[in-house]
């Protein structure tokens, strides 16, 4: 549905509306992005189930860290919100957005494993030699990114150059409360049955200055999710999200530039079932 609402962001699947000066609308879309590109086809009802996924963590580590949440229902600042919208969007706080990304790292895997393959380590960080693809890492890591302008690719920073960025401090209490949200969700999760292997989270400042946890949270498009009875070391195992999607791209004569190629309907469906199959596991609930 039209949202008249002023727009003043549009991201890769998020779209961020001004509600009034301490409040903003978002609203996740069921746009599919591999590679930085936003692609044609969409996964049906992915939105909501990327927002409902990230609503039961906000609330599961409210005693770790505050979140960006109102609890302002939609209706409220859309009076003719249908269902869909309902489920799809939020009413968040207005923050001051870091400009750092906090990645947490469980497992040797993704650019980890790259990084591994040619430094013996991962973003400056030693590790044991002769580990394997998607091995358990002795310690879990933390890797910060630094924020790239839309179109650019974030990179990876070192934790003194996060301390640089937004001050020794501050840097050191997202570490700690990355590093707490994640053991939290992972002995959740692997109650039922997925790892997670590696993570990202953003955070903002509210008007007190205090650290709010913001954006979205330990969805299978900003973690990797595994299935835990399929997992194996030495393999890049079967993920909850759009991986088949990204490993059929790759096999296309496709440059990775827009406009991006059409995906056949077969993996279309077969992504949305994982989106599925992850909210099932994770809230004990189906959508």
């Amino acid at each position: 549905m039209q949202i008249q609402l002023p727009k003043i962001h549009q991201g890769k699947v998020r779209d961020v509306y001004q509600v009034d000066d301490q409040h903003l609308l978002m609203v996740a879309s069921d746009r599919l992005s591999a590679f930085d590109v936003v692609l044609p086809d969409v996964i049906p009802q992915k939105g909501a189930l990327l927002t409902q996924i990230s609503n039961f963590w906000f609330d599961m580590m409210r005693p770790i860290i505050k979140n960006h949440l109102t609890g302002i229902p939609v209706e409220q600042v859309i009076p003719d919100a249908d269902e869909d919208l309902q489920q799809r969007a939020v009413v968040v706080k207005k923050l001051k957005a870091l400009p750092c990304e906090a990645i947490v790292r469980g497992y040797l895997i993704g650019s980890g494993w790259k990084d591994y393959l040619n430094t013996g380590g991962v973003c400056g960080i030693a590790l044991p030699k002769g580990m394997q693809q998607a091995a358990k890492l002795s310690e879990t890591l933390f890797t910060p990114s630094s924020k790239a302008a839309v179109g650019d690719h974030d990179e990876n920073i070192t934790f003194a150059q996060m301390g640089n960025l937004i001050g020794t401090e501050r840097a050191a209490q997202i570490r700690d409360v990355s590093l707490k949200i994640y053991h939290q969700a992972q002995a959740h999760a692997e109650n039922n049955g997925i790892i997670i292997a590696d993570t990202k989270f953003e955070f903002g400042l509210d008007a007190d200055d205090e650290l709010v946890l913001m954006d979205e949270v330990l969805t299978p498009d900003s973690s990797r999710f595994w299935n835990q009875s399929t997992y194996l070391v030495g393999t890049s195992p079967e993920s909850y999200d759009k991986q088949f999607i990204r490993d059929y791209l790759e096999t296309l004569d496709w440059n990775k530039q827009p406009p991006g190629p059409r995906i056949p309907a077969e993996l279309i469906n077969k992504t949305a079932e994982k989106y599925h199959e992850a909210y099932r596991r994770i809230t004990g609930q189906s959508y």
